[in-house]
């Protein structure tokens, strides 16, 4: 477990230290930060345009833009239960309201198109500051340009950064984002899981401070993938944090709207610390590390370089990634069937291939050892087996640059295969609040 800078030794191997976790020489930011992306509306990945500045630069130099909300993208399904994404939207407007880990004088967003079919055209779009539910602050309203137009198409497949616009925005703030959708969109590219409500309203409403016209509701995210804030007297480093994994890190079964999942846990550490930074939370519910699913997104060897290393001013990632490979290849239940049996090893070349990924890039990579499962679902001792050979690879092998122990952070003393009964959100697999603080906890801040 990384605590408090100290270091930790098993077996008489060191797993972690305040130094372990500055071990790789810190890149600069180059030009437009992560991926070369400007202050300008940016279309990100276009397999048909190859994507560009599309925009004359906003006031902020290239490269100040850090990640202050994101979510990764997934293709439209109704695994979660019935959600907006499969029929799209036409017509409509559609509310998001998200919390920043950290704050700035302007602001931008990211949309996403990557699983759409056709281009996405995007009539109008604003941010605000959230006042409650789907009001915002009167006064607080801006409107969103790209490439200075007040509508965009983002072709299928592709992602779009806006300009930016004046709105100061503290860590820790929530603010809404209002996307008009006039033309029929088709099947949308989502986030299935926000444990965060959205509105829906008929009609252009992008510009309502009110919510009387948002009657609908949903819990997931759509289109939108990022908020990123600039300016505000914080200069531009590379200390954002993004936290990768599955339902763990997506925080299934937090409270609803409540903001504790561990990834938000631990920027309300980092601000509480008086050094608030970009904590970003990248997880999908039911992801593998190396199966690919129509549910749970792309297995997590493809997505890593899109969800977690093209982001603004990231300098670590904490990885969570594993147990749905273990788990869903021993379990009927899984929606179209059971995955394909894995080996420990298919776990470790998946883990070690991030490593690669993100050391190729000058980021640092935090291993985070699998929380227990005994009385889920899914769970068998072969699995277990697997769990617990797969941790101790993570614990001893030197590989990733720090290690963060939240199997231990996570354990009943009684049982060290079972989520401690004050951390089990019922489930027997994924935490409660007090679990997913706990987590936060585990994780050493002053390592940063």
């Amino acid at each position: 477990m990384i605590m408090s800078g100290s270091l930790v030794r098993r077996s008489g191997v060191a797993l972690v230290s305040a130094a372990a976790l500055v071990a790789l020489p810190v890149v600069p930011v180059l030009p437009g930060g992560a991926g070369g992306q400007g202050a300008a509306a940016y279309a990100v990945g276009s397999p048909a345009a190859g994507g560009g500045p599309v925009g004359a630069a906003a006031p902020y130099a290239q490269g100040h833009w850090r990640g202050g909300w994101a979510a990764a993208p997934q293709q439209a399904t109704g695994v979660f239960g019935k959600n907006w994404s499969e029929g799209g939207f036409a017509r409509q407007t559609v509310r998001q309201v998200v919390r920043v880990a950290t704050g700035g004088a302007q602001a931008r967003i990211k949309l996403s198109n990557r699983y759409g079919a056709a281009p996405l055209k995007v009539a109008g779009a604003t941010i605000a500051r959230t006042a409650q539910g789907a009001s915002v602050q009167a006064g607080s309203v801006r409107q969103l340009t790209f490439g200075h137009g007040r509508s965009a198409t983002i072709p299928a497949g592709g992602e779009l950064l806006s300009d930016g616009v004046g709105l100061r925005v503290r860590a820790l703030e929530s603010v809404t984002v209002t996307l008009y959708l006039d033309a029929p969109t088709g099947p949308a590219t989502f986030h299935a899981m926000a444990m965060a409500t959205s509105y829906r309203a008929a009609g252009d409403h992008r510009s309502d401070v009110g919510a009387a016209a948002f009657t609908e509701t949903s819990q997931s995210w759509y289109f939108l993938s990022g908020v990123e804030v600039a300016g505000g007297g914080t200069a531009a480093r590379r200390d954002g944090v993004v936290a990768f994994g599955d339902s763990i890190t997506d925080g299934y079964g937090s409270t609803v709207g409540a903001n504790r999942r561990y990834p938000d846990q631990l920027a309300e550490r980092f601000a509480a610390a008086g050094r608030p930074r970009s904590v970003l939370d990248e997880g999908i519910s039911g992801n593998q590390l190396t199966n690919s699913t129509g549910g749970f997104g792309e297995k997590a060897v493809v997505r890593f370089r899109k969800d977690a290393l093209n982001t603004p001013n990231v300098g670590t990632v904490v990885v969570l990634e594993g147990i749905n490979d273990i788990g869903m290849s021993e379990w009927s239940g899984v929606p179209g069937g059971p995955t394909p049996e894995v080996s420990v090893q298919q776990l470790i070349a998946a883990q070690r291939e991030l490593i690669r990924q993100a050391h190729g890039k000058g980021i640092r990579v935090i291993g985070a050892t699998l929380t227990p499962f005994k009385g889920a679902e899914y769970y068998t001792e072969r699995g277990e087996i697997k769990r617990e050979a797969l941790n101790d690879w993570i614990r001893t092998s030197g590989e990733f640059d720090g290690v963060v122990d939240l199997d231990h952070a996570l354990a009943d003393p009684a049982d060290r295969g079972r989520i401690a009964p004050a951390y089990d959100e019922g489930d027997h697999l994924h935490p409660n609040d007090a679990g997913y603080r706990a987590m936060a906890e585990a994780v050493d801040v002053n390592a940063f």
